[in-house]
């Protein structure tokens, strides 16, 4: 029997949307839709919570910031790098400036492990574009906190990741990542030395060009 014409493009255009799903990305927001509707429905016990996450179509959940903000604990970047796991270290991530303790999934964070690309470092833009190595269609560093030219699709994308990471039951939130203190006063002595380097320049180029017109002048009476 003749497949109809109908169906068969309708397969064939099935066949083509399959062939460009990213199935383990497609995994990894199933499972991480999952866990946030048991969160919602343990944090608000709302038994429906699932169908609305599972379908996208989902009220944002505000992430409140902390009571205390100037007495929250700051990391600073060489500090989150060094949160990878290795020689006993905890796994820590950033997301939006929000650093989060994820050890308890060594499973997944861990070396070799399918998320172990966003740990030790802020890589907010990975979670929003799904994009985990080299550059994105914007050609930035898909690795990156920066949010440059990302889609208003893609932003909610990572506020999801961050309300899983936020209400999850194991992880646990740490607090702001923070430009280090110190680099940015090494940074401020360098500029400074930098300025008077130049203006010490200056002076002694001055001084040496009224030597020579005085010994000029000198010369010629």
């Amino acid at each position: 029997m003749a497949i109809p014409l109908w169906l068969a493009a309708a397969l064939g255009a099935t066949g083509v949307l399959l062939a460009r799903v990213d199935y383990n990305l497609f995994l990894m927001k199933f499972f991480r839709n999952l866990s946030r509707s048991k969160a919602r429905a343990r944090l608000h016990g709302n038994k429906l919570a699932m169908i609305p996450v599972m379908l996208g179509i989902e009220e944002p959940m505000k992430i409140k910031d902390d009571v205390d903000a100037e007495n929250a604990m700051t990391i600073t970047r060489d500090q989150l790098e060094e949160m990878d796991g290795h020689d006993g270290a905890p796994l820590y991530l950033s997301i939006r400036g929000r650093v989060y303790d994820v050890t308890a999934g060594s499973k997944f964070y861990g070396e070799g492990g399918e998320y172990s690309d966003w740990v030790g470092r802020d890589a907010s833009r990975s979670f929003g574009t799904g994009c985990r190595g080299g550059v994105d269609r914007t050609g930035m560093d898909c690795l990156s906190e920066s949010l440059e030219g990302l889609t208003a699709a893609e932003l909610r994308e990572i506020d999801r990741w961050l309300e899983l990471y936020e209400t999850h039951d194991k992880y646990t939130f740490v607090g702001h990542l923070v430009d280090d203190p110190v680099n940015d006063i090494l940074e401020q002595y360098e500029e400074d030395d930098a300025e008077e380097d130049e203006g010490g320049l200056d002076g002694d180029t001055k001084s040496v060009a009224d030597e020579v017109g005085t010994e000029a002048e000198t010369v010629q009476i």
